[in-house]
């Protein structure tokens, strides 16, 4: 691929940590407007340049501090958001804090049990149903998944969108976190970590309350019947993207890896397995269903660890089994890089497919973000692959940032992909507040 250029142009600046950007039609307007929430509890949209606040969940948001992956998750509009009003939040509640799921460090034991998990828990996630009222007030309408989480990390990010090929509100769990998911929470299909799940939202709309959980089975039937799960096998995921591809979609995934890679991944075809039949079935049968082989696999490789200065496979049995029935990723770039034209990963923040036309060298590309580079740890790196290169491009970025570190947190566009924006901060920390801007990537 031919070295790229392109510039940036400020959307929205002093802000907190964006962890979601995407375009909406508010009610009864036309204009594609762009959206975006922070990791604090904030939801803004622009108007006339400037943002307007939406909805501040605040002092329902637990408070997070350095380096953390809790907070406000995901963010979705119904797909008739324009006539109805409706969105959704995932976000971990406030004062839900618990003691952790382990004491210890025992990360690489496969025998290890999450036990007494009402106790042993870090904090609780929630999936909530919110309107946006005609006089613009937001209301709060039912609560739709509360999950325990073993460990602070691995939530996800830009949790939850909408299928355009089925209505159905998208969200995606990451394994729960610490390292190497000890529990193997993402393989065992009664586990909601670890997961790519379909709920229905437009249906069973009377459930206004829902238990606290961390297994299928501990959900009432109501609240069972509206979900599907569509993959399993995950660590800690950028969120589904759609792009459509003639009649079908393609569905663009990034993964953030563990210690060797950073992965893409996409598919088209996927079987899905409704939750009442994973709880009242003795047997499921996979085939066709997706895995994307965590924690076994990381991206194309085993799963390693350092033992005595030596890498070694993590679990080794796991990933034989799993070698012939795991979804490939498109593409995996490498935590330990030195070529002179590629970059040192850290951890991918977002992906999105280009479909404009302002900027030639980026059409039918698949745009992909690093919080930042090993090689220079001060900025965040954009770069470029596309379908069956196995290969990827750097972006050059002609940006002068003055003194301060640019840290790239997020990529956003809008519906059709023909416009991509990029979240920076100028510091790492999370909770340093007012310290990022949203960009528009834009031609050199």
């Amino acid at each position: 691929m031919n070295k790229i250029n392109v510039k940036l142009k400020a959307i929205v600046e002093n802000i907190n940590t964006p962890t979601v950007i995407k375009t909406a039609t508010l009610p009864h307007e036309t204009e594609e407007r762009l959206f975006f929430a922070t990791q604090i509890g904030e939801i803004f949209y622009m108007r006339n340049n400037s943002p307007v606040l939406l909805l501040d969940i605040q002092d329902r948001v637990i408070e997070i501090g350095d380096d953390e992956e809790k907070g406000f998750l995901g963010f979705a509009l119904h797909p008739k958001f324009n006539h109805n009003g409706l969105f959704y939040l995932h976000y971990s509640l406030k004062d839900s804090e618990g003691p952790g799921a382990l004491k210890t460090n025992q990360d690489i034991d496969s025998n290890l049990k999450w036990k007494d998990r009402e106790k042993n828990y870090d904090h609780i996630d929630t999936v909530e149903e919110w309107i946006l009222e005609p006089n613009k007030q937001t209301t709060k309408i039912r609560t739709i998944l509360n999950l325990r989480r073993p460990f602070s990390n691995h939530n996800g990010f830009n949790t939850l969108n909408f299928s355009p090929e089925n209505g159905r509100l998208i969200l995606t769990t990451g394994d729960g976190g610490h390292s190497y998911d000890p529990f193997n929470l993402s393989q065992n299909n009664m586990e909601i970590a670890g997961k790519i799940i379909e709920i229905d939202v437009d249906k069973n709309t009377f459930i206004t309350k829902a238990p606290i959980v961390t297994r299928f089975n501990e959900l009432p039937i109501s609240i069972q019947e509206i979900l599907t799960v569509i993959a399993k096998g995950t660590r800690n995921l950028s969120g589904v993207i759609y792009q459509k591809y003639n009649d079908r979609y393609i569905k663009f995934i990034g993964s953030v890896g563990q210690r060797l890679v950073e992965s893409i991944f996409a598919f088209i075809k996927y079987k899905s397995i409704p939750v009442v039949d994973i709880v009242t079935k003795k047997e499921i049968n996979e085939e066709g269903f997706v895995n994307f082989g965590w924690r076994a696999w990381e991206g194309m490789l085993p799963t390693t660890t350092i033992k005595d200065e030596e890498k070694t496979i993590a679990y080794y049995d796991e990933a034989i089994k799993l070698s012939s029935n795991r979804l490939l990723p498109i593409l995996d770039y490498f935590h330990e890089d030195s070529r002179s034209d590629k970059f040192a990963g850290t951890a991918l923040t977002g992906i999105r497919p280009y479909n404009g036309l302002e900027i030639p060298d980026l059409t039918g590309t698949i745009i992909f973000s690093d919080l930042l580079d090993k090689n220079n740890p001060k900025k965040g790196v954009l770069a470029c692959t596309k379908l069956g290169s196995k290969d990827f491009s750097v972006i050059d970025i002609i940006h002068d940032f003055g003194e301060d570190s640019a840290y790239y947190v997020g990529l956003g566009s809008n519906k059709n992909h023909t416009k991509i924006y990029l979240g920076v901060n100028s510091l790492r920390k999370a909770k340093d507040k007012k310290q990022s801007t949203i960009y528009e990537i834009v031609s050199n």
